[in-house]
């Protein structure tokens, strides 16, 4: 009876001073999860923001580091000094500098998008015990990776894992499964994106190690339809046009818990954006993955048509378009750029 009389007298009014203390510290965003305020949030003046933006295009633009991807002919046409760099807020503000509308084929980006549709209509489960969340250690088009993980994928980021995600995209044929994908990266762009038939028939030509893949992994029975009909959706998903615009509003999407911040319409649940955000740091980049989340402690995903963009959860979506590649196939100027914007902001997630 004592220890009750306690809890009335003491304990119980410290829960109430203590819960008001946390409420009034805290700020409920309807589009998203219960946030704190941060210093690094509260610093994100526009000025400063503008300032740093202009910065990094003056300092990269004349980059010439790099070159084209070329095993894909259409790929090695685009120019060569697109530059465009765009940030977008969770609150739908847009800070660009550049050739923020000039287009490029979205290419392995799209493999995020896919993935998170999947992980939206089969649950985190089926992603990670299905296709996996591992990095292999190989190349990004390894046949080897799939011997040696024992028929599995990985991840959704390599190309056999995405083929994989793509296959399961609840759908009755190859054409309900390619427009639910369209639609669904539309939905993270906030608008109907185009589609780069150019590119499309360069490489749906060309794409017998895809093709290799997808029956291999059929073998092993991770295939959710038929291996070619899913190499050929795979395939037009990458061909799907994208500006630095649209990468930093499907990056601000993400960074918004899923709420696209200039249309406001949900596009994946909240509880599914971590899942997406933890592979994107562990394979987004290709092999140099994990250079970039040591530099910059961010998620990130890049295409060999020269795009990327990167997420600072609940502070800012990142795209940048710059067709010169490194040797890993991630944009020169487009690493470099995003990477002094996260330093120069203080928002390395990591570091807070």
């Amino acid at each position: 009876m004592d220890a009750m009389k306690y809890m009335r007298k003491g304990f119980l009014p410290l829960v109430a001073f203590s819960l008001v203390v946390f409420a009034a510290a805290t700020t409920l965003d309807a589009k998203g999860p219960l946030t704190v305020p941060s210093e690094v949030a509260k610093s994100l003046k526009p000025h400063k923001i503008e300032r740093v933006l202009k910065e990094a295009y003056g300092k990269f633009k004349n980059d010439n580091g790099g070159k084209n991807a070329d095993y894909i002919k259409a790929l090695a046409e685009v120019d060569s000094k697109i530059f465009g760099i765009t940030l977008v807020t969770p609150e739908g503000k847009v800070y660009e500098i550049g050739d923020t509308g000039s287009q490029v084929s979205i290419q392995s980006i799209s493999k995020v998008f896919t993935a998170a549709l999947v992980l939206q209509e089969k649950g985190e489960k089926f992603l990670q015990e299905k296709i996996g969340v591992n990095a292999t250690g190989l190349p990004f088009n390894s046949v080897l990776a799939i011997e040696l993980h024992g028929g599995s994928a990985s991840n959704p980021f390599v190309n056999a894992g995405a083929i994989q995600s793509t296959s399961w995209v609840e759908a009755a044929d190859a054409k309900e499964r390619w427009l639910k994908i369209k639609q669904n990266m539309d939905a993270f762009a906030g608008k109907k994106l185009s589609f780069n038939e150019v590119v499309y028939e360069s490489e749906v030509n060309d794409n017998k190690r895809n093709q290799a893949i997808a029956k291999l992994l059929d073998a092993y029975g991770r295939m959710g339809s038929d291996p070619l009909e899913a190499t050929t959706v795979y395939t037009k998903q990458c061909s799907v046009n994208v500006s630095a615009h649209d990468l930093g509003v499907m990056a601000a999407t993400f960074a918004n818990h899923g709420v696209n911040p200039i249309t406001g319409k949900r596009v994946i649940d909240a509880k599914y954006v971590p899942k997406v955000l933890a592979v994107m740091a562990t394979a987004g980049l290709y092999d140099n993955a994990g250079d970039w989340l040591y530099l910059t402690g961010t998620p990130a995903k890049s295409g060999v048509g020269g795009g990327i963009l990167a997420i600072v959860p609940g502070k800012l979506g990142i795209g940048v378009v710059s067709p010169p590649l490194d040797k890993y196939g991630n944009s020169v100027r487009g690493q470099k750029a995003a990477a002094y914007i996260i330093e120069k902001l203080g928002l390395n997630p990591l570091a807070q």
